[in-house]
């Protein structure tokens, strides 16, 4: 089966929408659209056709595209069935352990609860790609608006638990930040030093760092390497206070 083509989308401040398309199939659908119109003009472009949109958590900057680009394609919404409330151009609510496709490619929902209490991921493991919201940064986590910091260290356990060849595509590029803040955490650690810099190379030159990959994170994400939901909890309120 040929692999997944998956686009970054840019769009906001710091956003990353991602259009997914199975080209044998010819499907494509949209992750987390916080725009429509960039989405659209992508897909034009390209000359792909969007059936379904995914959205990870209710939050407006990832689901502020939906109506509009559903109202333009007939695009079937799907997003946590524990968030309905919350999207109301849902169209199908799914739960832990659902399966959702892509023509051939088959993800699987993951319920990862505390960035939002409803947050989900798409986990395609044959393809190797994850799609985590805002649960899982380039170096960081997300903020723990309506979770704990034992539901954000249980999901970083699973999430360290892929093979590390994994693809992770997160939702914002928060690197530099998340990466300045994991020199600080980790300030004997060889790896986050040699990849800020990297980091820091690449957005002199207004490059994208994400997708990242769980060997990356493993080495260098100072919360999917916390050995605690305590120790992830003093590096969660570290960060919020960081301003480096």
């Amino acid at each position: 089966m040929a692999e997944l083509e998956i686009v970054r989308i840019p769009a906001l401040s710091d956003n990353y929408i991602w259009l997914v398309h199975a080209p044998e199939s010819g499907e494509t659908m949209v992750i987390d659209p916080a725009q429509a119109e960039p989405v659209l003009v992508e897909a034009e472009r390209r000359g792909w056709h969007i059936s379904a949109i995914w959205n990870t958590h209710w939050h407006p900057d990832h689901t502020g595209g939906n109506a509009e680009i559903k109202e333009a394609t007939g695009a079937t919404v799907i997003a946590p069935a524990a968030e309905a409330a919350r999207i109301p151009t849902l169209d199908l609510g799914v739960h832990e352990g659902d399966e959702v496709r892509l023509g051939g490619h088959v993800a699987r929902v993951w319920e990862v609860p505390a960035h939002t209490a409803g947050h989900i991921a798409y986990h395609f493991a044959e393809d190797r790609v994850i799609f985590v919201g805002d649960t899982l940064f380039a170096m960081g986590c997300g903020r723990l608006f309506e979770g704990t910091p034992e539901q954000m260290f249980a999901n970083m356990q699973r999430l360290a638990a892929l093979p590390p060849e994994t693809r992770v595509y997160c939702a914002h590029e928060y690197t530099l930040s998340n990466g300045r803040y994991a020199r600080v955490a980790e300030p004997d650690n060889a790896a986050v030093a040699a990849r800020l810099e990297q980091v820091e190379r690449a957005r002199a030159a207004g490059e994208a760092t994400v997708p990242t990959t769980i060997r990356e994170e493993l080495a260098t994400n100072p919360f999917l390497r916390a050995d605690s939901a305590e120790t992830l909890a003093e590096r969660r309120a570290a960060k919020d206070a960081f301003r480096g």
